[in-house]
This record gives C-alpha cells, structure tokens and sequence, in this order.
C-alpha cells in the first residue's frame, strides 16, 4: 500500500496537488478527505471521483498533515490499495436510530468480510457514540475493530457533516469496511489527562444526559466546582468550554477512566448533555487542565504499540478531540509532531467532537477528549 497526503485553503490548490501526485505508479483507489465546513465538498468529491478514487470524507474542527494545523482549509490522504481489499459505506439515519444504522454497518461488514474492521465517522452533535459502537457490535456479532472520529463543523455546532461521492448527511455514518487478513489495523486511544477532586456519584442520568451529580444539578455543581464567574445566561458554547478544559473521568474498576465531555447544557433542568454515556450510579471525578506530562503520556503510548508488534507503517490516521486543542493552544502541534516521528509515515488527522477506538487495556469503544491514532500496513 502506497500513501500521499496533501492539503489545500481551495479547492484549486487541491486540484493541483492532486495532479502532482498522480502517475509514476502511484494510482489512488482510495481517499480520506477531512474538509472545513465552508468548503465545496461536492466539488472535491466530483474531482476525485473523476480519477476513479473512492471517498471518505467528514467535516472537522482544524484538519492537518503534518504539525502545521490548518483551520477552515481541506486535508487528503491517498491511498493505492487494491479496491477487493475494502469498501465504502453510507448511511443517511432519516428516522431511525445512530444505533439502527450501526447495526446495519456491522452486518454489511460481515457479510463482506470474513475479518473486517471498521473506520467510521458520524455526524451528530446529540448522539450517544457509545450507541453507534454497540449498534456495530451487535450487528457484527462480536466485538470487532473499530477506529474513527465524530464530525466537527469549525465549532459552529450546527451541522456536522459526513460524505462520499453523491451522498451527505448531518444525521449520518460513513465507513471504511477493512479486510483485515489483508490490511493490518491497529492503534491507540490515549488521553493523559489527570484526575482531580474526590470522586463523586452520578445520582441521576439517562443515556448521555447528566441531570444531578451528589444530588446537585449536575451544570450548577460543574460552575461551582471549578470556581466560574458566570452570567446568567450560559450558552451552549460555554458548556462545550468547559468540557474541553475541566472533562469528567469515568472510573471503572476493570479499565482505565474513560473521558466525557459535556457537549450542551440545558438551562432548564440544569442538566449536561455529554457526548457519551454517563450510567446513573458512574463514579466521576474531574481532570487537571493539561500540561507537557499529557502529551508524553500519549507518545509513550504510540511508541509501545509501536515497539510491540506494529514497527511499520503504510498510513497513519489521528482523530484528536476539539477538546485538547482548544486546551492544548500551541501544544497540540508538538503532540501532532511528536506522534508523527513514532512511525515516520503518511500522515493524516482532523480534531473532532469524539473519537472511536481502544485504549490499552479497554476494548473498541466511544472516548471523549482523547487522541485516537490509527495505523495502516498491508500484510505481505
């Protein structure tokens, strides 16, 4: 499997750079497309669909290949791997459920694949990710692999989307269905954020809502805990603020904390609406802002995974939370760069609004400001 990554501010510039890397036995058949919202999408699809490559594409909050973060441009990995070796799936929810049409992506998968693993992005800014891994596994049977990223759409939270050739949805999923006797995918789901505080009781939730946490409302408790000096009106931006500097860790006694942040607030009931599950009875603790501790946490990360099977790489995916560099400032570039040297490769990466993948001791699961790095190599 060959790879090339290339950027753009146009789609002019990407028109160009395309051409620049096509020919000299580099052919394309596949294209991961990581594009600000104000983009023509249509456009950059119609021009790779015209080279024959075939798409997946999502909206993001900051696309990059290399630490140069881009804000508002396009970002394009292409991929010369033999099209019998995946597939590229689309689903448009309309009035079904994130799970339904999960569980449709997990039967397609094994119905193609006797092995296959699963790319994924998802739109949504209200969605239980934990319900699309479910909605997989249940339709797989099993506990399949599974890697990937929620949409961003510049932080207007309005209408994150998810594509392919002649098809868009904000209420969507799209798919990269591998054959994993052919392509070797592995990776890691890493945070490094400490926990702060004692730990305390979700008294009170359905689903992904937050409604008390100690018998408090969960957003009134969340402004008293960390100190804030707010209006009284506190918009869904204010939330989205505090989940990226201050998110709550979910204790579990058989796996490491997995990360929530509180996408929206309610003003109303005085609930948080987190972008994953938070089970009535959860444990949760607050984080420490971040400093340089984090970002080794997460190359030591990449470099024992590195070490213990995976030396090479053809390809590598990162699908990094909005959260962490809104948190990160100019941090995030010395992550991004950092990572990049583990494995010296074709590089590609979009902050998100939640990310899919495994940490080291948990399983394929929905993760919250936590960097997801994704390694492809084809099997000899």
């Amino acid at each position: 499997m060959q790879a090339k990554s290339i950027k753009g501010k146009s789609t002019e510039e990407i028109q160009s750079a395309l051409q620049q890397c096509l020919g000299n036995d580099f052919k394309p058949t596949l294209a991961i497309v990581f594009i600000s919202i104000k983009q023509d999408r249509e456009a950059i699809c119609e021009m790779l669909h015209k080279e024959d490559i075939r798409i997946f594409g999502s909206t993001t909050a900051g696309e990059f290949i290399s630490p140069e973060i881009s804000e508002g441009g396009i970002a394009i990995m292409l991929l010369d791997v033999n099209p019998a070796y995946f597939e590229i799936a689309f689903m448009d929810t309309g009035n079904s459920s994130a799970y339904e049409a999960a569980k449709q992506f997990g039967e397609e998968g094994k119905n193609i694949f006797k092995n296959p693993a699963f790319i994924i992005s998802s739109g949504w800014l209200q969605t239980d990710g934990e319900q699309i891994v479910k909605g997989i596994e249940d339709g797989f049977g099993g506990e399949p692999t599974v890697f990937g990223g929620m949409a961003g759409d510049d932080l207007t939270l309005r209408e994150p989307v998810v594509f392919t050739y002649s098809k868009s949805s904000t209420r969507g999923l799209v798919a990269i269905i591998i054959d994993q006797d052919k392509i070797d995918i592995t990776g890691i789901a890493t945070c490094g954020w400490k926990p702060i505080g004692i730990t305390k009781t979700v008294t009170r939730s359905e689903g992904n809502v937050v409604y008390t946490i100690d018998d408090q409302p969960a957003l009134d408790l969340v402004v008293k805990y960390l100190g804030l000096n707010l209006d009284n009106e506190i918009g869904g931006k204010m939330v989205v603020s505090l989940g990226a500097y201050y998110p709550l860790q979910l204790e579990r006694e058989d796996a490491p904390p997995v990360m929530r942040s509180a996408m929206l607030g309610n003003k109303e009931d005085r609930s948080l609406i987190c972008a994953g599950t938070v089970p009535q009875g959860a444990k949760v603790r607050f984080s420490l802002p971040p400093d340089f501790d984090v970002i080794d946490t997460v190359v030591n990360e990449c470099t024992d995974l590195k070490d213990d099977a995976h030396k090479n790489a053809d390809a590598v995916i990162m699908f990094s939370c909005i959260s962490r560099y809104l948190s990160f400032g100019v941090m995030t570039s010395e992550e991004i760069e950092r990572v990049m040297k583990v494995w010296n490769a074709p590089f590609i990466g979009f902050f998100c609004y939640g990310e899919f993948g495994k940490s080291r001791r948990g399983k394929h699961e929905f993760h919250n400001n936590t960097c997801c790095v994704v390694v492809l190599r084809e099997k000899k």
